[in-house]
């Protein structure tokens, strides 16, 4: 029986939107998943320090999590192209629920850090399975012309979830049933956001695997998941924009390294401004990620991702760095170039719609598995660069440094990142059709 919305009217006002209405219960159950794994998001690292661990423990613990999140961000992708969104989705939610009780009722209150190590660190291979599958559903489904606004889309449902709408459920959550039960009540929302998922998602092309079937009887499982892999030497543009995913969010998350000192210890910001400002940053650019897939699906993947998301953030973010200096640590110049920052960083929203289009759609898992492979990826590299940099070149330098690479994902965008089914490049093929089996892969 098909769950999605029924009513034409309703239908239509999603298309006008930029949302594909048959998966319209996909976004609501990423949006429910998410905001469960958010729940703790703000709490966990000083609630386990004052229940039996070390703090270095407790960071320890967390990044192997890490770690685990980043292989499960490539699972994602390759998994899918094998099995289906589908299944890896219920698979991701299946992992993270099983871990999360074996860590909620045995490892915590054994106050055991190996226990904690394994069951926390396996269940971090999850929460990408669950959300990057339906990113790779999102790719292989949803017409090109429509591919730049439903990525946006995904990304406000999971940002909003995680951390936004997870860190405020903990906030009401908490004073009224404590924080060990607010714990359960994460691994509530996130089997109701996969219980939708499993019955109410009825689009039936991430029921089945994107490869055909000669290619699944002709390749072995372990070459079909290798493909994952070796797509960056097959299809180096696929490399490319790889790199530019990684370059997306590695000063996003090197900044949070070096901004609270340098708001709350240079510019004189109390700890609640610093929060406050960040905190709406996120909000106006979360909102943004829509706004901006729309226009990209209007004026073409690539331009925006090359004038909005490169050359705009490597702007934003040096006017955000230098614009507190100039003004005396002025408040509202502050939150203004913070929010064009968060703005900005939405310009690289038809990344995943552009790399699943630079091959043909038994190579899309693949590509997207390198997409969400490189997302975590720059969750290290921002930090470990600012580490190995500040020393020798200062904070002004690291930023510098951080804008060249903004420049440079630009470049590479501009050069390297065409596809016929983009929007904005049908001018250079008239013929181009805009169907995903004709034109993608075609260069």
């Amino acid at each position: 029986m098909d769950t999605a919305p029924r009513r034409a009217g309703f239908g239509d006002w999603l298309n006008r939107l930029g949302m594909p209405p048959a998966l319209f219960w996909g976004y609501i159950a990423v949006l429910i998943f998410m905001i469960g794994d958010g729940v703790e998001s703000n709490y966990l690292a000083p609630y386990l320090a004052h229940h039996g661990f070390t703090l270095d423990s407790a960071a320890t613990i967390i990044s192997f999590y890490g770690i685990t999140v980043t292989l499960g961000s490539w699972l994602a992708g390759a998994l899918s192209t094998l099995y289906g969104p589908r299944r890896v989705m219920m698979l991701g939610a299946a992992i993270w629920m099983i871990f999360e009780v074996l860590f909620l009722a045995l490892a915590m209150p054994a106050e055991s850090f190996e226990l904690s190590l394994v069951t926390y660190g396996i269940r971090g291979i999850a929460y990408p399975m669950f959300a990057y599958a339906f990113l790779v559903w999102i790719q292989a489904a949803t017409p090109a012309d429509q591919r730049g606004s439903a990525t946006g889309w995904f990304w406000l449902v999971f940002t909003g979830g995680l951390p936004t709408l997870g860190s405020a459920v903990a906030i009401g959550s908490i004073p009224l049933i404590g924080e060990y039960a607010t714990f359960w009540l994460s691994l509530g929302l996130v089997a109701l956001g996969a219980l939708i998922g499993l019955v109410a998602v009825r689009e039936r092309t991430g029921f089945t695997s994107l490869l055909d079937e000669d290619t699944r009887r002709e390749q072995s499982t372990a070459r079909i998941l290798a493909s994952g892999i070796d797509i960056l030497g097959r299809r180096p543009r696929v490399a490319v924009a790889g790199i530019v995913r990684i370059i997306n969010t590695t000063p996003y998350f090197g900044f949070f390294i070096f901004l609270p000192g340098f708001f709350t210890g240079q510019m004189g910001f109390s700890q609640s401004g610093y929060l406050t400002l960040i905190t709406i940053m996120g909000l106006v650019g979360m909102s943004f990620n829509p706004i901006v897939g729309r226009l990209s699906d209007t004026l073409g993947w690539r331009k925006i991702l090359t004038f909005v998301g490169g050359l705009g953030s490597a702007v934003s973010m040096l006017l955000m760095y230098f614009v507190p200096q100039w003004s005396g640590g002025n408040y509202v110049l502050s939150l203004v170039f913070a929010c064009l920052y968060g703005i900005t960083l939405c310009g690289y929203v038809p990344a995943a719609a552009l790399i699943g289009a630079l091959c043909p759609r038994e190579d899309k898992g693949n590509a997207l598995a390198i997409y969400c492979l490189a997302a975590g990826v720059s969750t290290f590299i921002g930090p470990v660069l600012y580490r190995l940099l500040n020393a020798g070149m200062g904070m002004t330098g690291v930023v510098w440094i951080y804008a060249g690479l903004y420049v440079l994902s630009a470049a590479l965008s501009w050069f390297f990142l065409i596809t016929p089914a983009d929007p904005g490049e049908r001018h250079r093929w008239p013929s181009a059709t805009g169907n995903r089996e004709t034109d993608e892969g075609a260069l």
